[in-house]
């Protein structure tokens, strides 16, 4: 994230903007980073140039039990243009979600008026806030039985493992609240329910095998985006089935 150069396999076509120096630009125009993180190294060559996810705020958002975020991310090897996505930080859990792809992402290669482009990108993704809070507010309002709770975790688990049965944990397991504030069964909180429960792990179960084990957190930074784009899209299907 820090490293001052390109990695030596990109082309003198590679425009190369330090991660650091678009934040500082992102900082002028009120966007303050919240968190940070960057995937691991396996090849020692690439340390410094690999993935990594800036979690940003509009200044004065930090209000209510959710705030918007932009997602920031970036790599300096060639396998990542700078992407933002919409997300969500939700207080009371200390989640970070981020918003399917039915609202798009802002996609910069690394050419041209780099800085430019992503200031202007993190404005569009801020444009369409309004839009992914009203949709909230409608999960808010519809209630699911306890059937679609379980179907809910159903398909949240087929995309988790590929097949519900090779799942270490249960359905029921998934969807139950880990705090007094999630014993709601709307849309919302059945999704931040889940999505806590197989982002964060810490769930007891067993393996195909019937051995004792517990279930880890998504650390991995396209594990985590998948499984919540994946997660926030299963909601939407169920807000549109039930509207």
């Amino acid at each position: 994230m820090f490293s001052e150069e390109k990695h030596n396999s990109r082309s003198d076509r590679y425009t190369y903007i330090p991660t650091i120096t678009l934040l500082d630009k992102l900082r002028e125009e009120g966007f303050q980073p919240f968190f940070a993180c960057q995937s691991r190294v396996r090849d020692e060559d690439k340390r410094g140039h690999t993935k990594h996810m800036v979690r940003l705020r509009r200044e004065g958002a930090n209000k209510g039990t959710e705030v918007p975020e932009i997602i920031l991310l970036n790599s300096h090897d060639g396998s990542s243009s700078y992407q933002m996505i919409p997300g969500m930080f939700r207080f009371v859990c200390t989640n970070g979600l981020v918003c399917g792809t039915s609202f798009g992402e802002i996609r910069v290669p690394h050419k041209g008026d780099i800085v430019g482009r992503v200031i202007e990108g993190a404005y569009e993704v801020l444009g369409i806030f309004d839009k992914i809070t009203e949709g909230v507010d409608v999960m808010k309002s519809i209630a699911l039985t306890k059937e679609e709770q379980r179907l809910f975790g159903q398909a949240a688990l087929t995309y988790r493992y590929e097949d519900e049965n090779k799942s270490p944990v249960s359905i029921e397991q998934i969807i139950h609240p880990r705090r007094y504030e999630d014993k709601k069964y709307d849309i919302w909180t059945t999704y931040q329910r889940v999505q806590e429960n197989l982002i964060k792990g810490g769930l007891p179960g067993r393996t195909e095998k019937g051995k004792r084990t517990t279930t880890r957190p998504v650390k991995a930074i396209d594990g985590d985006v998948k499984l919540n784009k994946a997660l926030w899209l299963i909601a939407e299907k169920f807000r549109t089935l039930k509207g």
